[in-house]
C-alpha cells in the first residue's frame, strides 16, 4: 500500500479538494432554507418585537456562516436562477453638447451632433470618435475648428489635442460615475450577488439575480443621483438617544419576563469608567483586537456575538472586574450604587450587559477628548448625572448592520431620535481594518436631515496628490452660487465635520479647517489613491451631465430558471449515463476506470468555477457536457493504442505503457487546439459565450490531468493487485 500512496493521492486529492470547494454551495442552500423558515416564523409572530427577535437569533447563529457560504458558493446565472438583465447606456452625445460653450453653439454644431446621434444608435464605436469624424466631415469644410466650440482649463496649451483629451476623459468618467451610482443603489436595494460591469465604450450591463419586481427596479435605476452636503452631529444629544433606546428595549424584555422595572428618567453614560487606555485613531487597532476576542467567545457558547458586541461586552466585563477588585475603599463604596455588575463573574457580567444594552451592544462608541485625535471607548453600563459634551464616533460591523437598520425603521425606536437628525452609514468599510483583519467595519453618523448644499453646484472635481506630503487629495470646484453658499457654510462650521452623502450613503466626512471662499476646496484624509478617485466620481455624480438611459431589459422568471436547471441537469445526467454505459460495455474494466476519471473531471470543473468566483450558466452546462465527451475521447485513444499493442502479442504492462506514450501526442494536440478555440471565444465573446468557453477551458485542463495521471494511476494500482485487466477484447485477460 505504501508504494501506491502517491498514486492514491492523485486520485483522492482532487475529489477532496472538490468537496471542500463545493461545500459552501451546499451549505448556502441549506442555510437559505433555514432563513426562509425563520422569515415565515417571523411573519407569523404576534408582535414586531418577537419577529425581530426571531430574525436576530437566526443571524446571530447563522449570519456569518451564511454570508461566507454565499460569497464562496458556485454562482448561478440568470438563465438558471432567474432575475433581471438590464443594459444601460450613457448619453455621451448629450455630454458633448453640454461640454461645449452654450453661446458658441450654432447650426453647424447642431448638425454635427444630430448626425452623431444617428450614427451612435447603430454603432458600437466610441461616441467621441464618431463625433470627431462627423465634425471633420461637416464643420471643418465650413471653416470651423474645435476651438470655436470648446475651451480648455490649461491656458498654456490651447489646442484641439487638449480638447479631444478632455472629451475622452469626460466620457470615461461619465461611465465610471454611472457605474458607481448604479452599484450604490443596487447594494442598498439588497440584490444578492449582482454583476455590474462596463460593456463597450458607453454601456453598463447589470445582471440582478432574484429580482422580479420590474417597476420598482426601473424606478430605482432611473432616479437622478442625489448628492448632498450635510452637517455631522455626532454629539452628546445622539448618545443620550441611544442610551434611552437601550433602556426602552431592555425594560420591554424584562416586562415580558415578568420582572418589575424601575422608572428612571435620567439616563447617561460615563466614559471615565471603561477602558482607560487611550486609542490612537490613526491606527486601526480598536476593532481588529475585538475580532480576536469575538472568536475566543465562540468556544464559550457565545458564537453569535459580532465583533462590536464582543468588544463592548469584553471591555465591560474587564471594567467590572477592575471595579470589584479595587483596593481603594472610597472608590469601591462610590461604585456600589452605580456598578450593576459588581461581584459577578466575567461571563455573567458580559451576558447581563448584553441584556441591559440590546441596542448599543450592536456597535462601538468612542468619545474624543483632549488634544489631538485621542479617543476612548464608551461604556453604557454606568449611570451618571450627565453625558460629556464633545465629539463621538460610532463603528459597526457588517454582521450587525442589517439588524441595526431594521431597528432604526421601527416607529417606536424613531421616537427616541432627535427629529432633525438622521443616521447614515459609510459607503465603504474601513480599508485599513479590512486589510489587516479582512473584517468589514463601517462608521456611521448622525446627520442633519436638511442638506446644507446639493451636488448641483459642483462644476468639477479631481483626485490628485498634495505636493507637500504626497498624500491623496480631491480638489473640488463650485459654481458662483455654490461658492457663496459654501463660504457661508464653512465659515459657520469651523472645526466641524460635513458629510458628503450620495443616495443616503456617506463617502467622506472631512473636518472644516477654515472658511473656504472662491469655490475651490481641497478634501484630505483619504487612505489611498483609489479612495480619492472614488470620491472624485461621487462628487461629479451630483452634477452628472451625461444622462443614463435603459436600452434593454428583460426578466427571467424563477419558473423559467428552474426549468433551465432541470433541463440542463437532465441533459448532463443522460449524457453522462450514456457515456458511462458505452465505456463499460465496450472497454469493460478499463471503461470503468475512464468513467471514474470523468466523474473527477466534472467535479473539478464545478469546484474550479466556485473557487474562481465564476458563474454557471446554461451554455456553461453545455460546455461541461462537451467536456465529458472529450474526456472519454482521450481515454478511447489510449485504450485503442493499448489494444493494438496487445494484438501484437506484447505483455499487458508493456502494452499499457506504450499505449499511453503513443496516444499522448494526439491527446495533447486535440485538447490544446480546442483550448485555443475556447480562449478566443472567451476573449472576444460576452455573456453566454464566455460561460461556455470558460467551462470548456477548465474541462480541457481537467481532461489532460485525468487522462494522463488519474486513469494511469488507477490502472497501475489495479494491475499490481490483480495482475490482469480487461480492455474489452474477446479474450478477457491477457497475461
Amino acid at each position: 500500500m505504501k508504494k501506491h500512496l502517491g498514486k492514491i493521492a492523485i486520485i483522492v486529492l482532487p475529489l477532496v479538494a472538490s468537496i471542500i470547494l463545493l461545500f459552501p454551495t451546499y451549505n448556502a442552500s441549506r442555510l437559505e432554507k433555514k432563513e426562509k423558515e425563520a422569515l415565515l416564523l417571523a411573519k407569523k409572530a404576534g408582535t414586531p418585537e418577537d419577529s425581530l427577535k426571531i430574525m436576530d437569533d437566526f443571524y446571530r447563529s447563522y449570519g456569518e456562516d451564511l454570508a461566507y457560504a454565499k460569497r464562496s458558493r458556485l454562482k448561478l446565472g440568470l438563465d438558471l436562477r432567474g432575475g433581471m438583465y438590464v443594459t444601460m447606456e450613457v448619453d455621451i452625445v448629450k455630454l458633448i453638447e453640454e461640454s461645449a460653450q452654450s453661446e458658441a453653439v450654432d447650426e453647424v454644431f447642431s448638425e454635427v451632433l444630430q448626425k452623431t446621434e444617428q450614427d451612435v444608435t447603430n454603432s458600437e464605436e466610441s461616441a467621441i470618435d464618431i463625433f470627431l469624424r462627423n465634425f471633420d466631415a461637416i464643420a471643418r469644410p465650413k471653416g470651423k475648428t474645435l476651438l470655436n466650440y470648446f475651451e480648455t482649463n490649461d491656458f498654456r496649451d490651447i489646442s484641439e489635442k487638449k480638447i479631444i483629451e478632455k472629451l475622452n476623459l469626460n466620457a470615461d468618467q461619465a461611465i465610471d460615475q454611472a457605474q458607481e451610482v448604479i452599484r450604490q443603489r443596487i447594494d442598498q436595494y439588497g440584490v444578492s450577488e449582482p454583476n455590474i460591469q462596463k460593456s463597450g465604450a458607453r454601456r453598463v450591463v447589470l445582471e440582478l439575480p432574484g429580482v422580479q419586481n420590474r417597476s420598482e427596479m426601473m424606478s430605482l435605476l432611473q432616479t437622478t443621483a442625489r448628492l448632498e452636503f450635510k452637517l455631522v452631529r455626532n454629539n452628546e444629544q445622539i448618545v443620550k438617544a441611544f442610551a434611552k433606546i437601550d433602556k426602552y428595549l431592555s425594560d420591554m424584555n424584562k416586562r415580558k419576563k415578568g420582572i418589575e422595572v424601575a422608572d428612571e428618567e435620567n439616563l447617561a453614560i460615563d466614559t471615565t469608567k471603561i477602558d482607560s487606555t487611550k486609542v490612537d485613531s490613526a491606527k486601526a487597532k480598536d476593532l481588529t483586537a475585538s475580532a480576536k476576542k469575538s472568536k475566543q467567545q465562540k468556544d464559550k457558547k457565545n458564537p453569535e456575538q459580532t465583533e462590536d458586541l464582543a468588544e463592548n461586552a469584553n471591555n465591560t466585563a474587564d471594567s467590572v472586574a477592575e471595579d470589584g477588585t479595587s483596593t481603594d475603599s472610597s472608590k469601591s463604596e462610590s461604585k456600589n450604587n452605580q456598578n450593576p455588575y459588581e461581584g459577578l463573574s466575567e461571563d455573567v457580567a458580559r451576558a447581563r450587559y448584553l441584556e441591559d444594552h440590546p441596542f448599543t451592544s450592536m456597535f462601538s462608541t468612542f468619545y474624543f477628548h483632549g488634544a489631538g485625535d485621542q479617543r476612548q471607548l464608551v461604556n453604557f453600563g454606568y449611570i451618571t448625572d450627565e453625558i460629556p459634551e464633545g465629539e463621538y464616533m460610532f463603528r459597526i460591523s457588517k454582521d450587525s448592520m442589517n439588524l441595526f437598520l431594521m431597528m432604526l425603521e421601527r416607529s417606536d425606536i424613531k421616537s427616541f431620535l432627535p427629529v432633525d437628525l438622521q443616521i447614515a452609514i459609510d459607503a465603504k468599510p474601513d480599508q485599513r481594518i479590512l486589510k489587516q483583519s479582512n473584517y468589514e467595519i463601517y462608521d456611521f453618523y448622525a446627520l442633519k436631515k436638511d442638506a446644507e448644499l446639493t451636488g448641483d453646484v459642483i462644476t468639477d472635481a479631481k483626485a490628485t496628490f498634495d505636493p507637500t506630503n504626497n498624500a491623496p487629495v480631491v480638489s473640488m470646484t463650485m459654481s458662483s452660487d455654490g461658492s457663496e453658499s459654501w463660504a457661508r457654510i464653512t465659515g459657520a462650521n469651523l472645526k466641524k465635520r460635513i458629510a458628503i452623502v450620495l443616495d443616503g450613503r456617506v463617502y467622506s466626512a472631512p473636518t472644516v479647517q477654515n472658511k473656504i471662499s472662491g469655490g475651490s476646496s481641497q478634501i484630505t484624509g483619504m487612505a489611498n489613491a483609489d479612495e480619492a478617485h472614488l470620491l472624485e466620481i461621487v462628487l461629479k455624480a451630483g452634477a452628472l451631465k451625461a444622462p443614463i438611459k435603459i436600452i434593454e431589459e428583460r426578466i427571467v422568471g424563477p419558473s423559467l430558471g428552474e426549468d433551465s436547471i432541470n433541463s440542463g441537469l437532465w441533459a448532463s445526467i443522460i449524457a453522462g449515463i450514456l457515456v458511462i454505459l458505452f465505456m463499460l460495455m465496450y472497454y469493460s474494466t478499463a471503461g470503468l476506470m475512464a468513467d471514474i476519471a470523468v466523474v473527477i473531471n466534472v467535479s473539478l470543473i464545478l469546484a474550479t468555477l466556485a473557487a474562481l468566483g465564476g458563474t454557471l450558466t446554461l451554455p456553461g452546462i453545455a460546455g461541461i457536457i462537451l467536456t465529458i465527451g472529450m474526456a472519454v475521447d482521450a481515454n478511447v485513444l489510449i485504450f485503442e493504442r493499448v489494444r493494438e499493442e496487445l494484438a501484437k502479442g506484447r505483455s499487458l504492462k508493456a502494452s499499457i505503457d506504450d499505449g499511453y506514450k503513443k496516444a499522448m501526442s494526439a491527446i495533447v494536440d486535440s485538447n490544446v487546439t480546442t483550448f485555443i478555440t475556447g480562449l478566443v471565444l472567451y476573449y472576444f465573446g460576452s455573456g453566454p459565450i464566455q460561460g461556455f468557453a470558460l467551462t470548456l477551458m477548465i474541462g480541457i485542463i481537467g481532461t489532460l490531468f485525468t487522462a494522463i495521471f488519474v486513469t494511469k494511476a488507477i490502472t497501475e494500482i489495479a494491475l499490481s493487485n490483480n495482475g490482469s485487466m480487461s480492455f474489452g477484447q474477446s479474450k478477457k485477460t491477457v497475461n
